[in-house]
């Protein structure tokens, strides 16, 4: 088969819709395949940053707009005997295709490749390839008026066409509801026999590794036939492909004691070449790891837990959910996507959930996670709305989900498939069953289409029907008993504390706000002054009711903020503790509790959101306290009531351990710590806990530590109660190989002491922050950085330097 790639000479034109005024579009501009129209007027200096400022309404006019696409370009026409198709890998998302103005067919799935037959069409010379984008906004609109409203969240109605949920807005997206080419654009030219498509199941049966490929091929009639060999590990086994038409041909290769895939925490991720040859001529690669995943739903005397097992052993989960990094996903690049999956690692993570309202990832994603051992836990494409069963919808869904399921099958990090995101806990909870009036709403998708979908084209991997779910239908989606759980009421309606309340069986989203880095708000954000619910600022905050539910959250342990830039701390420190402490109480149950998974490791644009790391790749200090919480070997101190306090050990390493735990107890405003020594006995891979008495002073904590942990602190009092001295230390700066080491010894209790550089240095990054010191006791903190601070001494003063003493009235 020869291939030609089409991503180059395409030019752009407006068709159909409202321009203001102050716009100016020529009749074409050029175009980036793949690339969509926002990023192509943006390249050519015709629309202004959709994510500065507050462009975004500036913009909206662009959602109601028709666009064209089109390609002149030269090649042979077909020979005798020769089949060409034209291959669309992403179409976003209403279009209409013509070539040579004869119209090859019309698509609406964002998510779906599309192949025409065009070996009739083509011409000696030029030809002429034409896309024609209606509006998804308008389509979906006429659609809802057509088949009556399918309930969704947010303001438009997401999920009338299969488009990316998020791209209508999310509450913590702008609109943007773009159109474009968005994925690779080839022809394919063959003769004789062709592999089509190729899916893989990969498993270990004992200590033999199975790889299972089943080779879609197309062979003429008149065609001899072809052989298959597949090669894996140096195993090779071969077939013949003697079927005309369309068939499909299994190959089988097993290999004995392969070394195994395990996720990070739990072994080695060895990979291993596997090549597939039609008549000796490789057609198709992929690095591919020997594992065997399970679901675990076994009941017990509480209920029924999720748990997730790979290779016959149960993994604790500590992860993030994924939502799509960038608002315009094709300038995501594949060194982009370690970056951000390297956020993940040097988080402690083994998981990443790709979430049901974004978007199947690319390859690179995936190849990421095969290498660097992250799970993936990974939604079909359906968020927090209801969706028509239909035939207008079944007939999209259907092919979306095979092809979907056969690209990614056998990946060694795919950990399970979920059929879907909130929608079974929405049609129980959140009126909706009253809403549709009987209507079929999504349910046969995720307990019957999906499900069976999944157990004929990719056997090897688990599947869930929701998220969160209940083995039985008929039972609460979100209960605390039954498989996973949705934990949103403590940032919702909360203190963060109130995580301590709950014990689910696998915390599979649970989250709490803050704001974006200071240089990302400021680089986005232009109010004059910069104050809290200015009107550009709100544009950045998508969260319903967001402003007030952080106020909350600030007014249960700060004092009023002085300004906005002591705001903007208190804020980002409040969700920095909100994570700790959800996800060290979390830990602390396993294995009663399977798994947490925060909402969310990253961001798609410059705003306030639940995310650990921002649009600009900046770690905000909700990363380092997620860090942190889950390492391998953690301490946990929460209250219990009747002035005790829990102390709990977790240890996720295969060998026990001996916390020979160190506690102090001592008064935020005293010098003095008094010590003693405890001995926890903790399993493999097990929590422990014992229970500890809480001062009686308000003025009061406890530390504890270990030489195998770090340390957990527990205060009587909030800072707001209790107050804090105010920061006094010794602090010095010193110029060190890549940037500056910043070493601060207390002269009193400083708690969550921080360098935060990124809006004197662009770029830096420090190795760690949220250190509480005892009064003597000394930290280091490296300031890693490409460039040169005009004085240094800045890093050794408000607002660099920074600690939760800073924020005491």
């Amino acid at each position: 088969m020869i291939t030609t790639t089409l991503n180059s000479g395409w030019r752009l034109s407006h068709l159909a819709g409202a321009v203001p005024e102050e716009i100016r579009i020529p009749e074409t501009v050029p175009a980036t395949v793949p690339g969509c129209v926002h990023t192509d007027l943006l390249d050519s200096g015709l629309i202004p940053d959709p994510l500065n400022g507050d462009n975004e309404e500036r913009l909206a006019w662009m959602w109601r707009c028709d666009w064209r696409y089109e390609l002149c370009f030269n090649t042979p026409p077909a020979a005798t005997g020769e089949h060409v198709e034209l291959v669309f890998e992403g179409l976003d998302t209403i279009a209409t295709i013509t070539l040579n103005d004869t119209e090859l067919g019309r698509t609406d799935n964002q998510f779906r490749r599309y192949r025409f037959d065009v070996g009739h069409l083509l011409l000696s010379g030029e030809n002429r390839l034409v896309v024609d984008f209606t509006s998804a906004l308008s389509v979906a609109e006429e659609r809802e008026r057509i088949y009556g409203e399918y309930p969704f969240v947010n303001a438009h109605p997401f999920p009338m066409v299969r488009k990316s949920a998020c791209s209508f807005g999310w509450d913590w997206g702008p609109v943007t509801i773009t159109a474009g080419i968005w994925r690779p654009v080839r022809l394919e030219r063959w003769r004789g026999t062709r592999v089509r498509d190729v899916r893989l199941g990969v498993d270990l049966e004992g200590n033999t590794g199975v790889a299972r490929l089943v080779a879609e091929v197309e062979r003429d009639p008149e065609a001899p036939p072809a052989s298959l060999a597949y090669n894996v590990a140096g195993a090779t086994v071969a077939a013949m492909a003697d079927t005309p038409g369309i068939s499909e041909v299994v190959l089988q290769a097993r290999v004995i004691d392969p070394d195994v895939w395990w996720p990070r925490g739990y072994g080695d991720q060895p990979l291993y070449d596997s090549v597939l040859s039609l008549d000796e001529a490789p057609v198709w690669s992929r690095r591919i790891g020997f594992r065997r995943m399970e679901v675990d739903l076994t009941p017990d005397e509480i209920g029924t837990p999720l748990r997730l097992k790979v290779n016959g052993e149960l993994v604790l989960v500590k992860g993030v959910n994924w939502i799509p990094d960038d608002v315009f996903p094709t300038r995501i690049t594949r060194d982009r996507y370690r970056r951000a999956l390297v956020d993940a690692v040097e988080a402690n993570c083994n998981t990443v959930r790709v979430w049901g309202g974004g978007i199947y990832e690319s390859e690179d994603f995936y190849d990421a996670a095969d290498e660097f051992g992250l799970l993936v836990w990974q939604d079909f494409m359906f968020a927090c709305a209801a969706y028509s069963e239909d035939a207008w919808l079944k007939d999209s869904i259907i092919p979306e989900a095979r092809q979907a399921v056969a690209r990614l099958s056998g990946r060694a990090c795919l950990a399970l498939w979920c059929g879907s995101n909130e929608n079974e806990t929405a049609f129980q909870d959140w009126g909706w069953r009253e809403r549709l009036q009987g209507r079929a709403w999504g349910r046969g998708y995720y307990r019957e289409i999906l499900p069976a979908i999944v157990a004929e084209l990719d056997p090897t991997t688990p599947y869930i029907p929701s998220s969160p779910f209940s083995p039985d239908p008929e039972a609460e989606a979100n209960n605390r008993t039954d498989g996973d759980t949705h934990v949103w009421d403590v940032w919702n309606e909360l203190d963060y504390l109130h995580y301590a309340d709950q014990a689910p069986r696998f915390a599979s989203e649970f989250g709490y706000g803050g704001p974006m880095a200071y240089s990302t708000l400021t680089a986005a954000v232009h109010d004059e002054p910069l104050r809290v619910g200015g009107a550009q600022l709100a544009v950045h905050q998508k969260a319903e009711e967001g402003f007030a539910k952080l106020r909350r959250g600030l007014d249960a342990h700060f004092s009023e903020p002085a300004d906005f830039r002591h705001w903007h701390w208190a804020t980002q420190l409040n969700q920095a503790r909100a994570f700790d402490f959800g996800v060290r109480h979390f830990r602390s149950l396993q294995p009663h509790c399977a798994g947490s998974l925060i909402w969310q490791l990253n961001d798609c644009w410059p705003v306030i959101s639940w995310a650990v790391v921002d649009s600009a790749g900046v770690r905000k200090p909700a990363w380092y306290a997620l860090r942190h919480a889950q390492q391998d070997r953690m301490l946990c101190l929460e209250p219990t009531g009747g002035g005790r306090v829990r102390l709990a050990a977790v240890n996720d390493l295969p060998q026990p351990w001996t916390a020979r735990v160190r506690i102090g107890r001592g008064t935020r405003h005293g010098l003095e710590v008094a010590w003693e020594e405890r001995r926890i006995e903790v399993g493999p891979r097990a929590a422990a806990a014992v229970e500890l008495i809480l001062p009686e002073d308000p003025d009061g904590f406890l530390i504890a530590e270990a030489d195998d942990a770090r340390r957990a602190v527990w205060f009587v009092s909030t800072d707001r109660e209790a107050g804090l001295p105010g920061f006094d230390a010794d602090v010095n700066v010193a110029r060190v190989a890549g940037g500056y080491r910043v070493d601060v010894t207390a002269r009193v209790l400083l708690r969550d002491v921080a360098v935060i550089a990124d809006a004197e240095l662009p770029g830096a990054v420090v190795d760690d922050m949220l250190t509480t010191l005892l009064p003597g006791e000394k930290a280091s903190f490296t300031v890693l950085t490409d460039g040169e601070a005009t004085d240094p001494q800045i890093l050794t003063t408000w607002p660099v330097l920074r600690s939760a003493n800073h924020l005491a009235s």
